[in-house]
């Protein structure tokens, strides 16, 4: 879209927060970069250039706005909408994995060479990988040091750099301020600090948001232990890279508040990351909505509450064993199958702040489960164990940045996978906001009470018009029904 200026210029002028992070205004006279909606007097059209990414800024030589912070934007929707190898980068780019395992890492997940990979993200981001990294770890410094009362030194290895000198000189380009002049700042206008050890922040999103079928899904389908609802919060565990968290989400009407208790503040920046793809929050409402309103029969749904979001997963291998544990069996038996394998398998956690206790089991740890001790039909415990051991050897992989067509294929594959798993898999774990459950109970029934066509191949046809939403119609079709996933927790 920058490359469309009067677009652009319009969006600035009027202010439009729809558009922030799609692209970035950098002003040529003060060398500053603003999101689209910055409050400032938008500057002359003769002075604007527009970016891609607050990479390309940061490489061109422009610092951050101090008054719209455009580093904290939500993130470009199109990374979450398409399947291409640039918008996979992007999404691994955010997981840390260039972090972790360098360019020729995060090339190899994608199967193409670090210099294909490099070419491509100039030229469509204007930055290339280590630019893109660079600047995630500048925004994860940034909230730590805002944050925490972390030392800078712990601060600057937490975020992912390699040197303090290379931490503060970073920081003072991209935000024209010192570490500690950044945490003088904040502690100025700081409400008070949160608990000890825990890191407050918000996280945006575009409006609108309808938090009912968001939270209410995760509240109700919450595996004991794992997962709780509590003073309005949605609470649970993560495990991370270099060791485990326990995060609380809050919905309020301009962002969703979060509260993250990390065992290792390196995993900060994965933290943050699952838990914007766990809600969706970097979804364009207006563009999908705009969409389903198109057929009358679903207009009224998309008006009655616009602004619903693809309730997703922390972890793409736990939703699978869910998913499986949950076929052909109501929400609440397929939390109790899940909270047995937690309390036989799971890591145990201490919540001091709720009645969370444990992580849910690794592939790992579920490759040595005996089956017989599964209260599951045969023909499901063989589905479960080559799950399992299929995400436990590596054979199959179910991330952020999965190729949607080639992990539907492998699970196909694999026994006792039909449409219905393997699309809901795609949907919540892998992020596909075209997946689309035809044969789904609930779907079904809505569509009968709707006058959609309710035989699977029907409605398929008929959803061809709402492509590439469908996953969003999912949400929309849902809540025909009266079901607790559709509420807020009282």
């Amino acid at each position: 879209m920058h490359t469309d200026t009067e677009r652009c210029v319009r969006a600035v002028q009027s202010k439009d927060s729809r558009f922030d992070g799609w692209f970035f205004t950098a002003v040529l006279t003060t060398r500053i970069y603003c999101r689209p909606s910055c409050p400032v007097v938008p500057p002359k059209v003769e002075n604007m250039t527009f970016y891609p990414s607050a990479a390309a800024c940061q490489q061109a030589g422009f610092r951050a706005c101090k008054r719209c912070r455009p580093d904290t934007s939500p993130g470009s929707p199109e990374w979450n909408a398409r399947a291409d190898s640039v918008a996979r980068a992007m999404r691994l780019i955010r997981d840390g994995v260039v972090d972790r395992e360098g360019v020729p890492g995060l090339a190899a997940r994608l199967g193409y060479s670090a210099r294909q990979i490099e070419r491509q993200l100039l030229a469509e981001l204007g930055a290339g990988p280590l630019a893109l990294a660079r600047a995630q770890r500048a925004q994860t410094a940034r909230l730590l040091i805002e944050t925490t009362g972390l030392p800078m030194a712990e601060v600057a290895f937490a975020a992912g750099f390699s040197s303090i000198r290379t931490f503060n000189d970073t920081v003072r380009e991209v935000f024209a301020l010192a570490p500690g002049e950044l945490r003088s700042r904040a502690a100025r206008s700081a409400t008070p600090p949160p608990t000890p050890g825990v890191i407050a922040l918000r996280l945006p999103y575009r409006a609108p948001l309808n938090p009912t079928n968001l939270f209410g899904h995760l509240a109700a389908t919450a595996v004991p232990g794992v997962e709780e609802w509590r003073d309005g919060a949605y609470r649970r565990t993560l495990t991370l890279r270099y060791g485990h968290g326990i995060v609380a989400l809050t919905p309020h009407p301009d962002h969703i508040a979060c509260r993250l208790s990390l065992t290792d503040p390196r995993d900060l920046t994965l933290a943050i990351s699952r838990c914007r793809w766990l809600l969706d929050l970097d979804a364009d409402p207006v563009a999908v909505d705009d969409q389903l309103r198109a057929d009358p029969l679903l207009a009224p749904l998309v008006d009655k509450a616009p602004g619903r979001r693809v309730p997703r997963t922390v972890d793409g291998a736990e939703f699978a064993v869910r998913a499986v544990l949950g076929q052909q069996v109501s929400t609440a038996a397929a939390r109790t199958h899940a909270a047995r394998l937690v309390t036989a398998h799971g890591l145990p956690v201490d919540d001091p702040e709720g009645g969370l206790t444990h992580l849910f089991p690794t592939p790992g740890a579920l490759a040595a489960l005996d089956p017989e001790q599964l209260a599951l039909p045969r023909s499901r415990r063989t589905t479960l164990t080559t799950l399992v051991g299929a995400l436990a050897d590596g054979t199959l992989r179910l991330g952020t940045g999965t190729d949607w067509e080639k992990a539907r294929a492998e699970l196909t594959a694999l026994p006792g996978f039909g449409p219905w798993t393997v699309e809901v898999i795609t949907m919540r774990a892998l992020g596909d906001p075209d997946a689309f459950l035809p044969t789904d109970l609930g779907i079904r029934r809505a569509a009968g009470q709707l006058g959609l066509p309710s035989t699977p191949a029907a409605l398929t046809v008929r959803a061809a018009a709402w492509r590439p939403w469908r996953a969003y119609a999912v949400q929309y079709l849902w809540t025909v029904d009266d079901h607790p996933i559709n509420h807020l927790p009282a």
